[in-house]
């Protein structure tokens, strides 16, 4: 029997945390309409704080990729983080009275800052694959929380513009590529190693040593 895809083993493996996310207070409260103002103000200014590192993480995994399509795909992908999400949370600052000098004034707080930390760094010291698979999780988090409480939330729920914008098709597909992308990364490496493997063997069959 084949093992199962690296994607779905990791997915199947931290099942109970994700369920653990989804019933959390604040996406139980999100999902109802009834989550307090001042936490979701406090919520996007720390998320608009995050995009900003999620964005350079994935910048580090575009310079770091060596497929073409793959270095376009995290390029738009750290672009989408900065610019087209900030958006959102520029349309939510202004509802929600949010100024720029507030946002200024307001420093990522210690989880927020650990978690951008954790990316960057296993972006500057980690192999593409295990880069990947650190930013895989903020991706598909998001879509299944997003998917569930859209399911479950009503058409007059105070959040609902924020809670259509991570259930729609193109953040879905985006979710999927990255997927797809992680899979090809391990995989890639496992081949290499595999042929390496061969060549080892190989070269003490033909006693190699340096040609010059």
């Amino acid at each position: 029997m084949m093992p199962a895809a690296f994607s779905q083993r990791a997915w199947a493996r931290n099942l109970p945390l994700y369920e653990a996310i989804r019933d959390m207070p604040f996406n139980r409260e999100l999902r109802d309409g009834g989550l307090a103002i001042e936490r979701f103000r406090h919520y996007i200014v720390q998320d608009a704080h995050y995009l900003i590192g999620f964005g350079q993480a994935l910048a580090l995994a575009a310079a770091k990729a060596d497929h073409p399509d793959h270095i376009v795909q995290f390029a738009r992908g750290a672009e989408t983080a900065i610019v087209v999400e900030r958006e959102l949370h520029a349309a939510y600052f202004r509802r929600f009275d949010i100024g720029p000098e507030h946002f200024a004034a307001t420093a990522p707080s210690p989880t927020c800052h650990h978690y951008v930390s954790f990316l960057l760094a296993t972006g500057f010291r980690e192999p593409l694959p295990v880069h990947l698979a650190a930013l895989l999780p903020c991706f598909w988090v998001y879509r299944k929380v997003g998917r569930h409480i859209h399911a479950h939330a009503g058409a007059e729920n105070t959040y609902r513009a924020w809670i259509d914008a991570y259930a729609g098709a193109e953040f879905a597909a985006a979710v999927d590529a990255m997927i797809a992308t992680t899979e090809a990364r391990m995989h890639a490496a496992f081949t290499r190693a595999t042929q390496l493997e061969w060549m080892f063997w190989d070269s003490a069959y033909r006693q190699e040593t340096w040609p010059a």
